[in-house]
């Protein structure tokens, strides 16, 4: 505790190591006591604690650090990309532009880069906390931000494969040619429900996990910018019967992210729930004997 430490405003400032698990708990009972709204709270990730203290507090904390999730940190990571900001529109209309030229090339390479290079996951898992979190105003920012990243990214292709045409470097023909490694773009089924979920399970679990890793795997595996580039294409072509199949696998993709990213968090929501109270419940115990 630094006494008068903080200037604006003015009053103490505290510094504390808290486990994972447990962090949860000390910022809902910072909020109740209304730190936040007479001053801040902050919170950092610590890397590395070479600490006996340390390690007893994490053995007597229920669960694993690597599953807790603080609610707040995932809020606050996920609510940063609702803004449809000009990076995340240069991000999602450059990726569907590579994807739509990996269509007309048949090239399972340029797709995979262009499913990593797209940030539309971000507004996805923001929407499912927000859904969640029942906060309607970031549920508006977030589709906001993903028909608008769409719809932009869709008609910027268009023009691109226009401009591509006129230079002759692509033609309509090569988007009706045999496309054996990409044609399952434009052609949805029931394996598609499939992938989708299993991607937002994956999703979510990387973002409200210290298993951030995992989230390459998930951007790479959904075909949500590939499919708007294929819709952009083959609309750019006149070839609607593509179009329509590929508007039908962006919509799975979307849907499908939603719901198990949601289904997801409610899961780890009750999941924690139960174990802070079983944890309350067992406290009065331990005081008691101690």
């Amino acid at each position: 505790m630094l006494p008068g430490a903080a200037r604006l405003p003015r009053g103490d400032l505290i510094l504390c190591d808290v486990v994972r698990e447990r962090a949860d708990n000390v910022l809902r009972g910072l909020q109740e006591l209304g730190v936040e709204a007479r001053g801040g709270i902050a919170a950092d990730d610590v890397e590395l604690t070479l600490s006996t203290a340390a390690e007893r507090a994490a053995e007597e904390a229920p669960g694993s650090g690597a599953d807790a999730v603080v609610w707040d940190e995932v809020a606050a990571k996920t609510g940063e990309q609702t803004e449809l900001s000009a990076t995340y529109l240069v991000l999602i209309v450059v990726a569907t532009m590579i994807a739509g030229i990996g269509v007309l090339l048949d090239q399972p390479i340029l797709i995979v880069g262009a499913m990593v290079v797209g940030p539309e996951f971000g507004p996805l898992a923001a929407l499912c906390v927000a859904l969640l979190r029942r906060k309607p105003a970031t549920v508006v920012r977030s589709v906001q931000a993903l028909v608008a990243g769409f719809l932009a990214a869709m008609l910027a292709t268009v023009v691109s494969t226009w401009a591509l045409t006129a230079a002759g470097l692509v033609h309509r023909g090569m988007l009706l040619a045999e496309r054996p490694l990409t044609d399952f773009i434009w052609r949805p089924d029931a394996l598609s429900w499939v992938v989708g979920l299993l991607a937002g399970v994956a999703g979510m679990l990387s973002l409200t996990s210290k298993k951030s890793g995992a989230l390459v795997g998930v951007l790479i595996s959904v075909t949500t910018v590939p499919a708007a580039a294929n819709v952009a294409v083959a609309a750019a072509y006149g070839v609607w019967h593509e179009a329509g199949g590929s508007a039908v696998q962006l919509l799975i993709n979307l849907c499908a992210i939603v719901l198990a990213g949601l289904a997801t968090l409610a899961v780890q929501q009750v999941w924690w729930w139960h174990v802070g109270r079983r944890v309350r419940r067992r406290a009065p115990a331990e005081v008691a004997v101690r």
